[in-house]
C-alpha cells in the first residue's frame, strides 16, 4: 500500500464524492477512481458504497478511517519534525570542554543561553583534554569543544579564539611571596620554585608558552610535578607542593590555602578561551551554537570594558 492512497482514499470519504475529492487533490476523477478501486482489492474489502450522488462509507470504510487518519497525522507530525532537524531545531549537540574552560564563567553562560533558544536541542557535555577534545572533534565524535591553547589544529579544523583572560601565579598561602602579597610579581622571582604543570606528553599546550617564556627570561623552570588537570594542579598548590600559573577565571579554588598574584605588566602571557569545530560544519545543531558562542563571547568582551569581570 502506497502512502498517497490513505490521502487519497481520506479525501473521498471526506467529500463523499469522487470528483469534489479529485478537486481537492489536484488530479483527475478518472486515475482517482482508479486508484481507490484498486486500494479496496489490496485490502479485499470494499470501502465505499457507490450511489448515483457520490459514495458512502462502508462498514469497513469507517473502520479504515480511524486507521488510515492515525497514519496520515502521524506521517505529518514526522515531516514537521524532520522539517525542525533540517532546520537545526531538533537534535543532539555534543560538546567538549577541559576543565580550565569549564571554569570560565562563558562556558555555563553559552550553555545556558543554547538551551533557552533552542530547546529543543539535547546537550551532550564531554569533558577530556585539549588534545582529547581535537581528537573527538576530528574524528565526528563532538560537534565542537571548548579549550585553552590548541595542542594540535588538523587541517579539518577551525580554531577561533573567543575570549583571552590574564594568568595569575597561584601560590601556597604560606610562601614568602603570598605573605608579603606584592601588587604584581615576575616569572624571573619564580626561577628557584618548583612548577606544576598541566599538560599531556606531546601536547604541551597553554604551558609550552610558559615554559618557552621562563626560558627566554634566562631560567629553565623546575618541574615539581605534571598533572593532568589544572584543579589536581591547584590541589597540589594547595598542599604546598610548588606553584602553578592559571587562567584568572578558575582562582576561586581554595581560596584560603592559595594566593593568586598578577603577573608584572609586560609579561606576554594570557589564556585564551578556544572554540574548535569541523570547518565544514555549517548547519543544523552545531551551527546554532557556534553562533551563541560568538554572542555569549562578545557580551563578556564588553562587560571587561566596563570593567567588570566575565
Amino acid at each position: 500500500m502506497e502512502f498517497r492512497h490513505l490521502r487519497y482514499f481520506l479525501a473521498v470519504a471526506e467529500t463523499g464524492h469522487m470528483t469534489r475529492a479529485a478537486e481537492r487533490l489536484g488530479i483527475q476523477q478518472p486515475p482517482l477512481s482508479l486508484q481507490i478501486k484498486a486500494l479496496e482489492k489490496e485490502l479485499g474489502v470494499a470501502l465505499f458504497h457507490r450511489h448515483p450522488k457520490g459514495v458512502a462509507l462502508s462498514d469497513a470504510g469507517r473502520l479504515f478511517q480511524a486507521e488510515a487518519r492515525r497514519l496520515v497525522d502521524d506521517m505529518a507530525a514526522m515531516e514537521q519534525r524532520m522539517a525542525r532537524v533540517a532546520r537545526g531545531e531538533l537534535g543532539v549537540l555534543n560538546v567538549g570542554f577541559t576543565s580550565s574552560a569549564a571554569a570560565h564563567a562563558f562556558t555555563p553562560e553559552a550553555l545556558r543561553a543554547c538551551r533557552r533558544a533552542w530547546p529543543g536541542i539535547e546537550l551532550s557535555i564531554r569533558e577530556d583534554h585539549a588534545a582529547g577534545i581535537t581528537e573527538a572533534v576530528e574524528g565526528g565524535r563532538l560537534h565542537c569543544g571548548l579549550i585553552r591553547v590548541p595542542v594540535s589544529q588538523p587541517d579539518s579544523l577551525t580554531f577561533e579564539t573567543l575570549l583571552r583572560e590574564p594568568v595569575l601565579v597561584a601560590l601556597p598561602g604560606d610562601h614568602p611571596l603570598a605573605r608579603r602579597r606584592p601588587d604584581a610579581i615576575s616569572l624571573a622571582e619564580l626561577r628557584d620554585e618548583g612548577f606544576i604543570l598541566v599538560r599531556q606528553p606531546g601536547a604541551p599546550g597553554l604551558y609550552a608558552n610558559l615554559l618557552a617564556l621562563c626560558e627566554a627570561q634566562g631560567f629553565r623552570p623546575r618541574i615539581a610535578a605534571e598533572v593532568e588537570r589544572m584543579v589536581t594542579s591547584l590541589n597540589l598548590v594547595a598542599a604546598g607542593a610548588g606553584v602553578a600559573v592559571v587562567p584568572a577565571s578558575i582562582t576561586g579554588l581554595h581560596p584560603h590555602a592559595v594566593v593568586y598574584l598578577p603577573l608584572r605588566d609586560g609579561t606576554p602571557l594570557d589564556a585564551p578561551l578556544t572554540l574548535v569545530y569541523r570547518s565544514a560544519e555549517a548547519s543544523g545543531p552545531a551551527a546554532h551554537f557556534l553562533k551563541i558562542a560568538r554572542d555569549t563571547a562578545r557580551k563578556a568582551q564588553g562587560r571587561v570594558r566596563r570593567g567588570r569581570i566575565p
